[in-house]
């Protein structure tokens, strides 16, 4: 949700609507807009009203929800394509880049360049949040910071077929990840309920099986470099944030992890370690198992090669 902080200028000799103020300024914004699409307003750092007077050096933050587009249009943003046909494309998904439209992503994402690169004409949004004109083709998805390999569908037939093959789990996902911490065991099975956090909407954690969604994740520790781990992941299901709420868990948060993890004194700047490196499944009108792979991505180098320097020669590590 985008967000706006303003101070009111010194030049500012007498009160002023406050909405007026926003609308006067350079990148403000239109007070009908204002009315219909502000989420939060605090002048001073209390809640407020549009309707307020300000003056000089009043302090004014606001948030709004950005209008939704009429329709769903492609836009030329480059793709790795790691295969395609008739049927289907595979892309290696680069980090930072949104899967499917959102509040706040309603552009820039990997269903606006797929329609563009499958020359798809514009569609009207639905009225409904998740319906899946927002993500056409799209049958599985990574967050927003996960890198790798996704694939997508480009007719109805290839839709339902790759929605079989999920749903009857005979798809085989493999992620790697730096994380922090060392595992007890150098391998292991982690099966766990996943349900929302309470204090935090946004957020997911482990609970009871029966009080939850099942949630079953395969892990290998390749290797140890004095406080952070190199992991192997296999997902046998796909349930949103599972990875990450499951390395939480096992006391090994993912290393960047904004939101499961916490800063890191050596990698302060590091960003989510967590890629999809392999995609196992078959595709349709094939009898054949196909295999797609993403190279290990160039943020992950950076931070092995220091690991390498930092810790040449462990006393253990997992082979």
């Amino acid at each position: 949700m985008p967000l706006l902080s303003i101070t009111v200028a010194d030049s500012i000799v007498v009160p002023v609507r406050l909405d007026a103020y926003i609308a006067s300024i350079p990148n403000g914004m239109p007070r009908s807009r204002l009315k219909n699409s502000l989420t939060s307003l605090t002048l001073n750092g209390k809640p407020s009203k549009l309707s307020k007077n300000v003056k000089a050096g009043d302090k004014i933050e606001i948030t709004w929800e950005e209008a939704k587009p009429e329709n769903l249009e492609g836009e030329d943003i480059p793709l790795e394509i790691v295969y395609e046909d008739e049927n289907v494309c595979v892309v290696n998904k680069k980090q930072g880049m949104v899967v499917h439209p959102a509040a706040g992503n309603w552009s820039g994402t990997l269903v606006n360049a797929l329609l563009f690169h499958n020359g798809v004409a514009p569609t009207a949004f639905s009225a409904e949040e998740n319906s899946a004109l927002l993500r056409p083709g799209i049958v599985h998805r990574l967050d927003k910071d996960t890198s790798g390999v996704i694939i997508s569908a480009k007719n109805r037939d290839s839709l339902s077929w790759l929605q079989n093959q999920f749903q009857s789990r005979r798809v085989k996902k493999e992620y790697v990840a730096i994380v922090i911490g060392r595992p007890k065991e150098p391998h292991g099975s982690i099966k766990t309920g996943i349900c929302r956090d309470t204090r935090n909407r946004k957020k997911f954690t482990t609970c009871d099986i029966d009080k939850g969604k099942f949630a079953h994740t395969i892990y290998r520790c390749v290797g140890v470099f004095g406080p952070y781990s190199l992991m192997k992941l296999k997902l046998k299901t796909g349930r949103t944030h599972q990875i990450r709420v499951h390395m939480k868990y096992l006391g090994c948060p993912i290393l960047g992890d904004p939101i499961y993890g916490k800063k890191d004194a050596v990698f302060d700047s590091a960003t989510l370690m967590l890629h999809a490196k392999t995609l196992g499944i078959r595709l349709p009108n094939s009898e054949e198992f196909s295999q797609f792979s993403a190279p290990i991505p160039r943020r992950f180098k950076k931070v092995l090669k220091k690991l390498h320097e930092m810790y040449e020669k462990q006393p253990w590590s997992y082979v």
